[in-house]
């Protein structure tokens, strides 16, 4: 008799399944790691702040348990009626959710924004809250060791208990799979949540207005990112397509607040706005799978950020 029958059966560990969000002040690093938790793009990421208006879950799946991501706004201390409704959307999807990951740059010194931030969270006594240090690839072990501390600190200050502090590295992929390791207890015991192979629970039509909005804020001046915002309009198979060659009409319009960011966009004899089209739809038809005719036209919706109707119409 082989040793491994005579040993008593282990029960089964229970399968866990359950939300956890990514904070922090913008630029902090949470689309990144979101992404490259899923492992694959499911969160536009820029390096302009405050690029992210949608709660996108990305989901994480495991044998033993299936994590699903919140992506929020990050939380900032609002100018604009769009900053208000960002802040609000923040705060709710923290009270909804298992497990909070606060996400705190190793390349910055922790500042006012941070503390804004935590003070908010010390007031959510039941969630689990992890402290994940980003962008660890960007210091040496000296740097890194000085914020682990400052954050052990600023925890025990405000009467902030970290279930866990994790550095991680989205980019060098670097103990990416140990935070999940780490999430994945926090989280209730629960069957899945979402089929196997779900990556996100975004409306497709959101998402390719997300990526075309991600190449539309590349490389544009400052003055603009908050300013574009994208809407598509229709999403409709070609007809008289042979079933083996498919194409997928794609009209979306990008929208921003004044006349005068229009040629910003479009740039000298329309370059821009195609290289806008050529770079969004190589990754639209990486996330359909299917080739894509992308027509895309800019119009004028003045000052939507601060006109409630504007606001509606676009979505938020």
């Amino acid at each position: 008799m082989s040793a491994r029958t005579s040993l008593p059966e282990t029960a089964e560990a229970p399968h866990r399944a359950g939300f956890a969000c990514f904070v922090g002040r913008p630029n902090a690093g949470k689309s990144t790691l979101t992404n490259a938790l899923v492992g694959q793009k499911v969160a536009i990421t820029s390096n302009r702040p405050q690029t992210t208006r949608h709660t996108v879950r990305g989901i994480v799946h495991r044998p033993e348990a299936q994590l699903i991501l919140v992506d929020t706004p990050g939380l900032h201390k609002p100018r604009t009626l769009l900053g208000e409704r960002l802040n609000d959307v923040v705060r709710t999807t923290w009270a909804e959710v298992d497990v909070i990951g606060f996400c705190l740059p190793a390349d910055q010194k922790l500042g006012p924004g941070d503390r804004f931030i935590a003070k908010e969270l010390a007031a959510i006594k039941k969630t689990p809250k992890v402290a994940v240090v980003t962008k660890t690839d960007l210091v040496d072990s000296k740097a890194l060791a000085e914020q682990l501390i400052a954050i052990d600190q600023l925890g025990k200050e405000l009467g902030l208990e970290w279930a866990e502090i994790v550095p991680v590295s989205a980019v060098g992929d670097q103990q990416v799979g140990l935070l999940a390791d780490l999430l994945v207890p926090l989280l209730p015991e629960s069957p899945p949540l979402y089929p196997e192979g779900d990556l996100t629970d975004e409306p497709e039509q959101v998402m390719v207005a997300e990526l075309i909005r991600e190449a539309a804020l590349e490389g544009v001046r400052d003055e603009l990112p908050h300013s574009i915002a994208v809407v598509v309009e229709e999403m409709l198979p070609r007809e008289d397509r042979p079933a083996d060659k498919p194409l997928l009409d794609i009209h979306a319009n990008v929208y921003i607040e004044r006349p005068s960011q229009k040629g910003i966009i479009i740039g000298p004899k329309g370059k821009r706005l195609k290289e806008v089209g050529t770079k969004s739809r190589k990754h639209i038809e990486a996330l359909l799978g299917t080739p894509v005719f992308l027509d895309l036209h800019v119009k004028v919706a003045k000052d939507w950020q601060r006109d409630p109707k504007q606001l509606r119409k676009l979505g938020f």
